[in-house]
């Protein structure tokens, strides 16, 4: 105890030395401004000129500087709500002023951080998340004087955590440093009995940090949120992580910890997707699988209990065998009633071929599809869509035609397109049946539903005839109903285990002239295509600006990934702007969402059509939506809500006049039916 105080003593003492010596303490003197222009912004911008920083220059009123707050020696905050104020270009001489605040996320930032941070006395607040900086985190950053809110989130940071960090913690709230490539373990604080009462939350995930379980996390009284997600953390989790009162979310997925879970968390409000993705020798509850211990057994109890478990097998088996036979012969019965399979041989083009129809499409033969005239609606990188037209006035149907080799083999094909055929809900496009050729053709046929993407509503609008105006009631509805499809699929109430979507864009999301959403695509990406081929789902996903950033490989992908998906669909829907091209840089939604509330600019953020005879922002759900969105964003994917949850939030704020013709009666319910429209 006494090397360890010795140590932390020493440790302050050469930092309060370094401070004293360092030439950037000397340059302090000349002012926060002087500091800011000589040291910090070429620091940030690196090589080439940023646009954002470009405000920084003495020819620019202090309060037009693009990012920065300002306070007085007095401590009180530097007014510029005046004309007089923001055309003031002596403020940026006046060398009593001090920084209180950097916000500039997602600026396009390249540079590193520089030491000289830590020397501006009244700087509360760093917000630099989503940019490029890379470069290890200065050591001189724990000695800011005032720091209270680290945000670094986004960044490119290297090298290892210091642990000068932890000197913040007597008045540090927010220290987050999400998505870097940080290494090494994260070090412990120097002081023995540093508790951090006031850090409230801590995202230290989605890095590179290697090691044991950092224990002394445990010690901070005040911790509320804690994100280790995505690291190459190992070992046990300590018995004392479930006996913190105060913390609300955790995240120990994808790392490698093992041993047995502390019993603690049997009882708590953690869910196994907390601790997702570790060591398969990680058990306990909430993991689904129990661990197993050695029970001690001597060798003649061990033989003794294989006797008993053998006549019991025996038995049981006697019972089931007498059962099965029973529900086998009932669900071959119903089977017949629900599916129906036919076999036709013959011509040199068709060859010979199965079809399988299910609930909806008991009116279609193998002869119907086989023969329909079809014309190419679209090209996916995994099949081609036909608008194909039965004979006869049968009207129409969509086929999609699966590219070779993109497809599970027969054997596995069948049983995964029968659950996909199951699922039922008037916000789906129903699967009605599928078709597999001698030849390994497949083809899966849908309702053909002649209306036009959410996609194509929100983004082609001139290039089709007669777009209707999409008002907010519209679009809450579309997304109220992408929503609730969702939710239905995940909540597996179709009689099958819980559905992921794997593809959530707005192209994805039929609108019908009564703006119902009808989600298509549903499951394939998961359940039908092999890996090479749901990797290129991903990567374009990724290039659309859909995919969830812990999701490296779509075998991870669960329904947390299609709420992130969601929530940037609701963005798209509330922005009125694509993902895959959000801003200037290549800024994705949510950080232009961030950047617009830091520069209180949140009305601006909405497309023209959602602001129209909107009067309160509130009181329309607009702003709940954009919450709820952002939420549905949530970097770690444990603090994303459910898709349940997000339908009921949408259905509680839906816009004030919704009770119009907009939404029947019938449609005030999750569980309502959609009107039906001509094919």
């Amino acid at each position: 105890m006494h090397t360890a105080t010795a140590r932390a003593l020493l440790l302050l003492l050469f930092a309060g030395l370094f401070l004293l010596r360092s030439p950037f303490a000397v340059e302090a003197s000349g002012g926060d401004v002087t500091l800011l222009l000589d040291r910090l912004k070429p620091a940030l911008q690196g090589a080439a000129p940023n646009a954002q920083l470009a405000t920084w220059n003495a020819s620019t009123p202090l309060c037009l500087w693009r990012g920065l707050r300002w306070t007085t020696p007095a401590g009180q905050p530097l007014r510029c709500d005046t004309a007089a104020a923001r055309t003031n270009l002596s403020l940026a001489r006046d060398a009593t002023l001090l920084l209180a605040s950097i916000r500039l996320p997602a600026a396009a930032l390249a540079g590193r951080l520089p030491p000289e941070l830590g020397a501006f006395p009244s700087l509360e607040s760093i917000y630099l998340a989503a940019n490029s900086l890379s470069g290890p985190i200065p050591l001189e950053l724990g000695n800011a004087p005032a720091l209270s809110d680290l945000d670094l989130a986004g960044n490119a940071l290297s090298g290892a955590l210091p642990p000068s960090i932890w000197n913040l913690c007597d008045r540090l709230a927010e220290l987050r440093l999400h998505g870097n490539a940080l290494t090494g373990a994260i070090p412990a604080p120097a002081g023995p009995n540093n508790t951090c009462d006031r850090l409230h939350v801590l995202d230290l995930g989605a890095n590179r940090f290697s090691g044991d379980f950092p224990s002394f996390l445990t010690g901070f009284r005040g911790l509320q949120r804690l994100d280790l997600g995505g690291n190459r953390l190992s070992g046990p989790i300590p018995e004392s992580l479930p006996a913190m009162r105060g913390l609300q979310m955790l995240n120990l997925s994808y790392n490698n910890f093992s041993g047995q879970l502390p019993p603690g968390f049997a009882a708590s409000s953690f869910t196994e997707e907390s601790f997702l993705g570790n060591s398969p020798a990680l058990c306990g509850q909430p993991l689904r699988h129990p661990c197993v211990s050695a029970s001690g057994l001597s060798s003649g109890g061990v033989a003794g209990l294989v006797i008993g478990l053998m006549a019991g097998v025996v038995v049981v088996a006697s019972v089931s065998i007498g059962w099965a036979q029973g529900r086998w012969r009932r669900n071959r019965v119903r089977r017949a009633g629900e599916e129906r399979v036919e076999t036709e041989e013959g011509g040199s083009e068709g060859g010979e071929g199965k079809l399988v129809v299910f609930q909806g499409g008991e009116h279609l033969t193998l002869e119907e599809v086989l023969n329909a005239t079809g014309q190419v609606v679209e090209k996916a990188s995994y099949c081609t869509v036909y608008k194909a037209k039965l004979a006869d006035g049968g009207g129409n149907i969509e086929l999609r035609l699966l590219r070779e080799g993109s497809c599970l083999d027969a054997a596995s094909c069948g049983p995964a397109v029968r659950r996909i055929g199951r699922a039922r809900h008037e916000n789906l496009v129903p699967l009605r049946a599928f078709y597999q050729g001698r030849r390994g053709e497949k083809l899966l046929v849908y309702d053909y539903f002649p209306h036009r993407t959410l996609h194509d509503l929100l983004h082609v609008g001139g290039g089709l005839e007669s777009r209707p105006a999409l008002t907010w009631p519209r679009r809450h509805k579309i997304a109220l109903g992408a929503a609730r499809a969702l939710a239905y699929l995940h909540e597996g109430r179709h009689g099958d285990a819980p559905v992921v979507h794997g593809n959530v864009r707005s192209s994805n999301v039929l609108v019908d002239e009564y703006f119902v959403a009808r989600v298509t695509e549903y499951a394939v990406v998961g359940r039908l295509l092999v890996p090479s081929a749901a990797e290129a789902v991903l990567a374009a996903a990724k290039a659309d600006g859909y995919r969830a950033p812990e999701l490296q490989s779509m075998k991870r992908c669960g329904p947390r990934t299609d709420v992130y998906a969601f929530g940037i669909l609701l963005l798209e829907v509330l922005m009125g702007r694509k993902p895959s091209c959000a801003g200037n840089g290549g800024d994705d939604l949510p950080s232009l969402v961030k950047a617009a509330v830091l520069e209180e600019a949140t009305m601006e953020m909405f497309d023209a059509e959602v602001a129209k005879g909107v009067r309160s922002p509130a009181e329309e759900g607009l702003v709940q939506a954009l919450k709820l969105a952002m939420g549905c964003c949530a970097p770690v994917a444990a603090a994303r809500p459910s898709m349940a949850e997000v339908v009921r939030q949408l259905e509680e704020n839906r816009p004030k006049n919704s009770r119009s013709a907009l939404y029947s009666p019938a449609e005030t319910r999750s569980e309502a039916g959609t009107p039906r429209t001509a094919a």
